[in-house]
């Protein structure tokens, strides 16, 4: 089974020039905890979660309609391929203890997102997703 048999579509971004009031709103209005960041030309550019607008600005005092999210997103993003194999997907969430990867065309234009979630509630992923989740959830470096 490949990535994108299973993969959420249909994933929005927000772009390096908002500000942070606005990707937290788009985040609410979505019910999602983080923002792929996707440059004018499409590209992934990086990724925003609620987590970095909460510790590397509001913590800070910062004002969220003063910053932009381009200076506290995450610009190392984990991803994979839309045609790679669930497994090998999975596998690299369990290596970097992550729930979700952004998945990504040959073209590196984002195409979906593939959570734990997903896998759950794939016939034939779900023991992938129990393996997983059982990885993700070990104190880094515990098992290492």
């Amino acid at each position: 089974m490949r990535v994108k048999d299973v993969m959420t579509l249909r994933v929005e971004c927000t772009r390096p020039g908002a500000n942070l009031q606005e990707a937290a709103a788009k985040m609410k209005s979505l019910d999602v905890g983080l923002l792929p960041v996707c440059g004018d030309d499409g590209r992934l550019a990086g990724m925003i979660t609620d987590r970095d607008i909460t510790v590397r600005s509001v913590a800070e005092g910062e004002a969220p309609t003063d910053i932009k999210v381009g200076d506290i997103m995450t610009p190392e993003v984990l991803y994979c391929f839309e045609d790679a194999r669930v497994e090998d997907a999975a596998l690299l969430m369990q290596q970097k203890q992550v729930r979700r990867l952004v998945v990504l065309d040959r073209d590196k234009q984002l195409v979906g997102i593939v959570s734990l979630g997903d896998l759950a509630v794939t016939p034939g992923a779900k023991a992938v997703a129990g393996e997983t989740l059982e990885e993700v959830s070990e104190p880094a470096g515990a098992n290492r």
